[in-house]
């Protein structure tokens, strides 16, 4: 079939399988992430692309809560053609599906924890792997809560311009302490842990290991993933994507940029060649879309899932 005779299928995000990329035209047709069918049947399904819009944890400017929705829109390039770097189309074998958003009541603030924990158990149980659209970074530590009751506590692998431990009363939401209080709840191995791209001081280093932005963009892309190799092993690990890990040159979108971080083909770089270890579970959080420009932090944002997904799909064949 010529070109001017091919007839492109829209809305796959309804109307596709769940294996197989989608061809349709980039600028139309229902917004999923990548594409992937709407569906909440976790029969058979090896992966699970969530939304939770959630931003009222936030420090400095809210917006986050429409991260997902502008990852989502951004991921529409990636069509059914094969991905890079792979060059392969990940769902040829990796059956993944859009779950949609999670439910959260913003009235209750209070019940928000609780209602994250559960959602995400309940699609963990399946045995399907979750990957999470943020939202602000303290929806990590529910999310952890729910990785952790199934697989017991984890090696953090945290891409980040800030360490996020600051303190903790045990009460208030925030984005800046959610590391402290997964350090005490034993959700996190601090000895197996490590955080790239650091270039704030928070009071405490919990004995997580932190490689700054600086020391980061000097080892580029391969000494990252050696560091990150070396400390977590062959522990069952969670990987927490703060998008202000990138330089706000590559990542303007952002509730709280702090200049002077990696490139975005840095930390994509480091990504792909960190895809063998023994993940459990990944988020990419503080996307605020209100402050972006030319979706270029959204890109970034859904480009470091689409990485990951590659690596998934790698490790299935």
């Amino acid at each position: 079939m010529s070109d001017s005779e091919h007839v492109y299928v829209t809305d796959h995000a309804f109307r596709g399988n769940v294996l197989g990329g989608a061809v349709e035209p980039t600028f139309s047709g229902a917004l999923s992430f990548m594409r992937r069918r709407y569906s909440r049947d976790l029969k058979g399904i090896d992966a699970v692309v969530w939304g939770v819009p959630f931003d009222c944890a936030t420090s400095n400017r809210p917006g986050a809560r429409f991260g997902a929705q502008a990852i989502r829109r951004a991921s529409a390039i990636f069509d059914g053609d094969p991905q890079y770097p792979s060059g392969k189309d990940p769902f040829e074998t990796l059956a993944v599906i859009d779950w949609g958003d999670c439910a959260i009541n913003h009235a209750r603030l209070d019940l928000v924890p609780g209602a994250i924990e559960t959602e995400a158990k309940s699609i963990i149980a399946s045995g399907a792997y979750l990957i999470t659209m943020g939202g602000d970074h303290f929806i990590t530590l529910p999310l952890l809560r729910a990785h952790v009751a199934k697989y017991g506590p984890l090696a953090l692998v945290q891409y980040d311009a800030h360490q996020d431990t600051w303190h903790d009363d045990g009460i208030a939401l925030s984005h800046g302490n959610f590391v402290t209080r997964a350090v005490k709840e034993g959700l996190i191995d601090p000895s197996r842990s490590i955080q790239i791209g650091i270039r704030t001081i928070a009071p405490e280093t919990c004995g997580i290991e932190i490689i700054d932005a600086y020391t980061a963009i000097e080892l580029g892309a391969k000494g990252i993933a050696d560091a990150i190799h070396r400390r977590v092993g062959n522990a069952l690990a969670y990987l927490t994507v703060d998008i202000d890990v990138l330089d706000p040159a590559y990542a303007p979108g952002t509730g709280t940029p702090v200049s002077g971080g990696l490139s975005s083909a840095q930390v994509l770089m480091s990504i792909d060649k960190i895809s063998t270890l023994n993940w459990r579970g990944m988020d990419v959080v503080e996307l605020a879309p209100a402050y972006d420009h030319a979706d270029i932090t959204a890109i970034a944002a859904s480009t470091v899932i689409q990485h990951h997904i590659q690596g998934l799909a790698a490790k299935k064949v």
